[in-house]
Formats: structure tokens, C-alpha cells, sequence
């Protein structure tokens, strides 16, 4: 059996460059162990979709292969955003699924994210796949289980209309990036009662006019623009695969996903007293207050859409998010990531008032870096941050949280250094409520970086 390179099988999912360390005789192979583990689950049907990667058909067509060997029933449910994929997962009672998504990455990428049993599968979930393929662990089925097709989008689309209810209509600008949100997300919004300025919103794989990724302002330049080009209120954007949301108010202020949370926590809390909202450690300090001040219990817990996934449904939190713009609704929706989704609920709470942006602008803020990144060997990431841990000193830091890198706290700020794990680099943020609060966290922290890792290139 072709065992699959070991550099594809990331923390929260698999992903590589298409033919180079991710072929189809990979995904094959990574389809049949999916299959096997399926079976040893008791699973018998997984749904399968796609995104509109160039590469999606071939590699679809390999993991189907691969999960059917093993006897295990395989839905295709096409070329859908990879919230609806998870979506199938529930709406045809397959209970596990896969995207075929190489989501926010370059073109040249693919990727898969899983779902057994309604289980996310990440961490040494995701390494078990590659050992079962090098031990030959595989089931090999006499005979090899269906390939059905199903259209979850009307579904999906009447489910969320169902559910969500704007109060007046609103005219928006939608940024698609080209990617697979466009096949589903100008249909939603206009049934919602909004007139859209619709921006590349045509599924294209080469993404030829800018990259599919919110979290980077560059990527929102053209929704700025339309914005103030046009009388539309306010700019969503979403990702390549459609998880994740980028917002931008009518004056081009980006409406970061940190802030975007307190909007939602609010508004799920009047509907849930009490209620547990989890957020990770990128995000800003005025969260844990805001939702304290709004009867709430704040968590802070690790990034990584697949870990805030899998804490949301071990504490039956209503709500939780991270920076990168993953938003998890389990109040009134599933629990999965949506993009889509996300810009529904918050074009109902904001829709309340006449206009949208004093709603938007009126969010705490703070003033704060971009992620920074600083750029390391395989491995070298870890040691740093864990040296820190054991030997940095932070003079004036209020508490130090160690759940998931170093995250330093002062009377007016945050500091942060984690490791990333999905490439070789250490990623920095940082908060504070003024300038000299700011260059004095960060001049802390490249004393401490400095002192346990001399001659580091630092990007601040």
C-alpha cells in the first residue's frame, strides 16, 4: 500500500501540494484508512464535498474511491462550501463527513478536513490515518460500498431562512474571493431581503483577482472600495471554503472577528442566561468583561478551529470563535463553523437598528498588531516558546496563561508568542490601551524572546 508523506497530516487537518506531496494516490490511500476507522466506528456513510479548487473532482474521486473499499457508502454532495458539507452530514444522517478543501491556501493546495461520527478528527486522530496505512490496518470489503449523489444546498438555504429574520432589508457588498461561497451565498442573502453588490462571486480555483482570506486587510481592499463607491450599508467577505467571515463597516473599518464575537455573545446571551462563550488566546482582553458584564462565562482556550470545536461541544457553550474568523453558533444552528451562517446572524442584529455601522463602530476596541510571524526551522517554534515559559521573565505582567503558547498580561495589555501548527513559526500579537503601553509589551517581550533564543530575526 502506498503509505502518503508525513508532512501532510497537519493538527486539524490534511493538507499538501497538489501532485507533489498530495496525489491522488495519497487521498486514495487516506480514503481507505478514513473507511476503515469508519467501520471500526460503526459509521456506514460518509457525505464527501468539495470546494472550487481545480484539483477538487480528481481528489474527490480518489477519497471516494478509497472509503468505499472498505465497504463504506460514500454521498456526494458536490461543489459546496465546506460548512455544508458539514451540514450534509446532519441534514442526510451520514453523521460523518469530509471537505475536499484547500481552504485559505494558494491555489496549488488541497486539503481535507474530517468529521467521524460527529466527531472532528485533528491531533493524533489525524496521525492514527497515516499508521493504520503503514501497518496495512485497512478493511478491504468483498463488496465495495455505494456512490450516491444529493443537493443539500436548498436544504441548507431553507433551513437558514427558517431560522434567521433580518428586520428590514439591507443592501450589502459580498466579496466571495472567487471562492466556493459564491455558489451558494449570493442565493441566501437575497432570499434574507438583502440587495447585494456582488464582487467575484463566480467559482473560479485560479482565484484571479485576489486571495480568499478575510483575516488579511489586504484581501479586503476591493470591498472597501465598493463601499465607497456604492450606497450599500455595510461588506461581508468570506474565505475560500466559506467557514470563515470578514467584515468591513461602510467607512472601510474592519470589524475584526474578536469584535465581531461580542455582538454575537450578547445577543445569544439574552436568550441564554449564563451561558459559557469560549474564545481563543489570540483574541482581544476586552472579551472576557464584556461577556462577564452581560452575565456570561468567558473561556479562553486553545486556536485551532478543530480544538475550539471540540470544547464547544464538550461544555455546551451556546457560542464560541477565534481570531482567524471561525464562529461557532450551537444556539439555534450546530456547532460548525459558517461562514455563511455567521453574516445571517449578524445582519439580523444589526439590521435591528437603521443603520448598521454606529452598531458595528460602537464594539470595544483597542489598539493592536496584525498576527506577526517569526520564521523558523521544523520544530524550532516549539522549543522557543517552551524555553519561555521555563526561563522568561516579564517585568510588570499581572498573569502569565500558558494553555496554548505564552500569553502575558498587564494592567493595559496583552502579549502573545504560540507556536503555530500548521507551519514552522512562531505567531505574535499584540494589545495595548495606548501606543507607549504597546512598544513597551513588545519591547518585553523581544528582551525575553532575545534572551532565551540570541540572534532571532524579529518581525517587530
Amino acid at each position: 500500500m502506498f503509505v502518503p508523506a508525513p508532512e501532510i497530516f497537519k493538527a486539524y487537518d490534511i493538507r499538501g501540494i497538489v501532485d507533489k506531496s498530495l496525489t491522488a494516490e495519497a487521498v486514495r490511500a487516506i480514503g481507505h484508512a478514513l473507511g476503515s476507522e469508519a467501520v471500526a466506528r460503526g459509521q456506514q456513510a460518509i457525505a464527501v464535498g468539495r470546494d472550487g479548487r481545480l484539483s477538487g473532482p480528481e481528489l474527490a474521486g480518489a477519497l471516494s474511491d478509497g472509503i468505499r473499499a472498505a465497504g463504506v457508502n460514500v454521498v456526494d454532495v458536490g461543489c459546496v462550501p465546506t460548512p455544508l458539507t458539514y451540514f450534509a452530514a446532519y441534514e442526510l444522517g451520514t453523521n460523518s463527513c469530509v471537505s475536499v478543501t484547500g481552504s485559505h491556501n494558494p491555489p496549488d493546495y488541497n486539503g481535507l478536513k474530517m468529521v467521524l461520527g460527529g466527531q472532528t478528527l485533528f491531533g493524533e486522530l489525524i496521525q492514527a490515518l497515516r499508521q493504520r496505512i503503514i501497518d496495512g490496518n485497512l478493511v478491504h470489503a468483498l463488496v465495495p460500498g455505494t456512490l450516491t449523489h444529493a443537493d443539500v444546498v436548498p436544504a441548507y438555504v431553507d433551513k437558514i431562512i427558517g431560522d434567521v429574520k433580518l428586520s428590514r432589508p439591507m443592501k450589502i457588498v459580498m466579496d466571495c474571493g472567487n471562492g466556493v461561497a459564491g455558489a451558494v451565498a449570493p442565493e441566501l442573502f437575497k432570499r434574507l431581503g438583502c440587495e447585494l453588490v456582488e464582487l467575484f462571486c463566480d467559482v473560479d480555483g485560479n482565484f484571479p483577482n485576489h486571495h480568499p482570506d478575510p483575516s488579511k486587510p489586504e484581501n479586503l481592499a476591493d470591498v472597501i472600495r465598493a463601499l465607497k463607491e456604492t450606497d450599500a450599508e455595510i461588506g461581508l467577505a468570506f474565505d475560500g471554503d466559506g467557514d470563515r467571515l470578514g467584515v468591513v463597516t461602510k467607512d472601510g473599518e474592519i470589524i475584526f472577528p474578536d469584535r465581531q464575537l461580542m455582538l454575537f455573545a450578547e445577543d445569544v446571551l439574552t436568550r441564554v442566561p449564563g451561558g459559557e462563550i469560549i474564545y481563543d488566546v489570540k483574541c482581544t482582553r476586552n472579551l472576557a468583561g464584556w461577556i462577564r458584564d452581560r452575565g456570561g462565562k468567558p473561556t479562553m482556550w486553545n486556536t485551532g478551529h478543530a480544538l475550539v470545536k471540540a470544547k464547544l461541544k464538550e461544555t455546551g457553550a451556546p457560542l464560541a470563535g477565534e481570531m482567524s474568523g471561525h464562529v461557532f453558533f450551537k444556539e439555534r444552528w450546530y456547532g460548525f463553523d459558517d461562514g455563511l451562517y455567521t453574516g445571517a446572524r449578524l445582519l439580523e442584529i444589526v439590521s435591528r437598528q437603521p443603520d448598521a455601522n454606529p452598531v458595528l463602530k460602537g464594539l470595544p476596541d483597542a489598539i493592536s498588531t496584525p498576527e506577526l510571524n517569526i520564521k523558523m526551522n521544523e520544530g524550532e517554534p516549539f522549543t522557543l516558546v517552551d524555553k519561555l515559559k521555563a526561563e522568561a521573565t516579564f517585568e510588570g505582567a499581572e498573569s502569565i496563561l500558558t494553555i496554548d503558547g505564552v500569553r502575558v498580561e498587564y494592567a493595559d495589555g496583552f502579549g502573545l508568542a504560540r507556536p503555530s501548527n500548521t507551519t514552522p513559526v512562531v505567531v505574535l500579537r499584540f494589545e495595548a490601551d495606548t501606543d507607549a503601553a504597546l512598544a513597551r509589551i513588545q519591547a518585553d517581550f523581544r528582551q525575553a524572546i532575545e534572551g532565551v533564543w540570541p540572534g532571532v530575526q524579529l518581525p517587530f
